[in-house]
């Protein structure tokens, strides 16, 4: 019989409470419209560290920043983001015009909404949804839903996270809430998304760095901790290393917001990394846990379950790894389309 001591993790962050409490309180609790791009990234990383049960780097990262892109007013409260196509019409059809078939303009930009959103990310615990589709006159819009406005099919992540199905049955949505945007906001939405999951990869990540030292070093085989193996330090440095880089990466895109020329580049890169890292990651972190990390209420299971999701969100490591390639090869700000200045960018030299 074993006479190992239990193994000792470090104490998992207090149970948050429900979602309708968490959003009485989300104006609180949420930082300024104005607050530094650093402090918005350090904060996404932090939920991802905490297993946050809101969709706080969804809100910070990308659904606020968007509405003041598009110039909407910005409601209080956590918000979520969906995209996808939807049955979209005029609510006020202007009947005069006499451009494209019957329809096709209006005497404003009030709509009327039919269709389904498929798996956005905790929309049961948010106040309002920004939505992103085609609209009826062929451009791209940009709206704002209010949680009243949607039914809801819940759904969920491989972590247990919830990304729910919004069904839209014809929803009046007033001029007020809906604006035209150009393809670079669609763009923009994109990239965004997929910084707030290399974001909360990297929390995520850093919480597996701690529960695997701590479980290393409490862990007794032969008659000293494991962590005095030098094979278990080797693959340590590996996970420490493997962490740290995709904090860099989540670092270095955080720098680059305020710069929107290099915006888009660094945060592909940061998304490409958090999702190429995973693999190593939570390989590593389960190989030195052995079989209780697979357990359903082990605090590395609720780490690394989140970010084999959060890998696959959002296109994932191929599509991040793909945009790069085109924009590199098309010559989008290298002048040639050889990549000569691709170590430049990637590194930031």
């Amino acid at each position: 019989m074993s006479t190992e001591p239990a193994t000792a993790y470090p104490a998992e962050p207090p149970a948050e409470p429900l979602a309708e409490s968490r959003s009485e309180r989300a104006a609180d609790a949420l930082p300024p419209l104005d607050a530094p791009p650093a402090t918005l990234m350090a904060l996404a990383r932090e939920a991802g560290h905490r297993n946050t049960p809101a969709p706080l780097a969804e809100t910070l990262l990308v659904a606020r920043p968007l509405l003041a892109a598009a110039g909407l007013a910005v409601p209080d409260g956590h918000l979520t983001v969906a995209a996808g196509p939807l049955d979209v019409r005029f609510a006020h059809v202007d009947t005069n015009s006499r451009v494209g078939p019957s329809g096709a303009a209006g005497t404003d930009d009030a709509l009327r909404v039919s269709g389904t959103l498929h798996r956005v990310p905790w929309a049961r615990a948010a106040e309002a949804a920004v939505v992103l589709t085609e609209g009826p006159c062929g451009g791209p819009v940009l709206f704002l839903l209010e949680a009243a406005e949607w039914r809801q099919m819940a759904g969920t992540n491989l972590a247990g996270e919830p990304r729910d199905d919004l069904v839209l049955l014809d929803v009046a949505v007033p001029a007020a809430r809906v604006r035209r945007v150009p393809a670079t906001l669609v763009r923009e939405a994109a990239w965004r998304s997929g910084l707030a999951r290399a974001a909360l990869i990297a929390g995520a990540a850093r919480r597996c760095v701690e529960l695997t030292v701590a479980h290393t070093a409490s862990r007794v085989q032969f008659g000293r901790p494991l962590s005095h193996f030098q094979a278990v330090k080797q693959e340590e440095a590996k996970l420490v290393e493997e962490a740290a880089l995709v904090t860099a990466a989540v670092e270095t895109a955080a720098a680059a917001l305020a710069e929107p020329d290099s915006a888009e580049f660094t945060a592909w890169l940061a998304a490409a990394q958090a999702a190429a890292s995973v693999a190593e990651i939570t390989r590593i972190a389960h190989q030195l846990h052995g079989a209780i990390g697979f357990t359903e209420l082990s605090p590395l299971h609720l780490a690394t379950t989140r970010m084999w999701s959060w890998r696959d969100e959002d296109g994932g490591e191929r599509a991040w790894q793909q945009r790069i390639g085109r924009h590199v090869l098309d010559g989008e700000g290298d002048g040639n389309g050889n990549g000569d200045r691709l170590w430049q960018r990637v590194t930031g030299g």
